[in-house]
């Protein structure tokens, strides 16, 4: 075997990534890591702490995503949107150019997971160059959030070919705990995409209902006791609640000041691509596109709350 062949490579070492990267590779202990990140030092950084954790790891730092392709078999990225991945991909000298350059063995020994939310349609035609190689690709957007990331539970959510979700399977059991096949290229993205699309809009209304209930003289912990155990129940309730100190026996981003979590921007941004994908299918999606009115007019009028975890929208809508 080359050491192509047994070594992984990981590209986009933020939030998300540096801990599923992490999870990864502890859990393949015989394989040899490449890593890559649009900040050399984010990557630098990630080999240093992973090497001082297992001192017996062979990790190297590409200096672009075309060098970590030609030293991976399996690639995996998660990046932070539609034109990052088309780079990374599609771009003069990416990896699609670096993978036409190999032999039809090892081109056709290459699995790609794509871990980003993107554009449905851009994610097909990244996977039809890439597999115009002889390469497998598969996207496998996640749900779980850096939580999910860190615990390595994450849901992944996979769209692509039988044979290639049958290669991808075991990777990405390294990282999570449920791996959904849900169709052909892009089916992933499609079922993530809806998924935030639901999530979006319930953290939007339990934020107008503990904000409405409070103003009226409720408790916050009566309220969200209420709404947790009645037919309002949901994750952005139950385990998001946007208020400090509404959930008993758990901590929520609203304890942290809104630290940490699911960033608005990033809430915006996948609303926005279901806003999108709502239009070319011609489906109506009126509470989709109120709720991504307010996370994009937060994103866009408080740089502040763009970083923060997506339920201070409560915070927004009591300003």
């Amino acid at each position: 075997m080359s050491l192509r062949q047994s070594t992984l490579g990981f590209i986009g070492l933020g939030r998300m990534g540096q801990h599923m990267a992490a999870n990864l590779f502890a859990a393949r202990p015989n394989d040899a890591y490449v890593v890559c990140d649009a900040s050399p030092d984010a990557a630098a950084a990630f080999a240093r702490r992973f090497s001082a954790e297992h001192p017996a790891a062979s990790i190297h730092v590409a200096q672009s995503p075309a060098e970590l392709a030609a030293r991976s078999s399996t690639i995996i990225s998660m990046l932070p949107s539609t034109p990052h991945v088309e780079q990374v991909y599609l771009s003069p000298g990416g990896i699609h150019d670096l993978l036409a350059t190999l032999s039809a063995a090892d081109a056709q020994r290459t699995l790609i997971i794509d871990s980003t939310t993107l554009d449905v349609q851009a994610s097909r035609r990244v996977s039809q160059r890439i597999q115009t190689t002889g390469a497998l690709f598969v996207d496998a957007p996640v749900s779980g959030g850096v939580t999910g990331a860190k615990a390595g539970t994450l849901s992944f959510l996979v769209g692509g070919s039988s044979a290639a979700f049958t290669a991808s399977s075991p990777v990405l059991e390294a990282m999570g705990r449920r791996i959904i096949h849900c169709g052909e290229a892009g089916a992933g993205l499609a079922a993530k995409i809806c998924n935030n699309l639901v999530l979006g809009v319930q953290q939007v209304v339990v934020a107008e209902a503990m904000l409405l209930g409070q103003r009226v003289g409720l408790d916050p912990r009566v309220l969200a006791s209420v709404i947790n155990s009645s037919t309002g129940a949901c994750w952005a309730s139950s385990e998001n609640n946007p208020v400090k100190g509404a959930l008993l026996n758990k901590t929520t981003p609203a304890d942290r000041d809104y630290e940490g979590g699911f960033a608005t921007a990033l809430m915006s941004k996948d609303m926005g691509l279901a806003q999108r994908l709502a239009e070319e299918t011609q489906t109506p999606i009126p509470l989709g596109e109120a709720a991504q009115s307010v996370y994009k007019e937060m994103a866009e009028s408080d740089a502040e709350s763009s970083r923060l975890d997506f339920s201070v929208v409560y915070k927004y809508l009591a300003r």
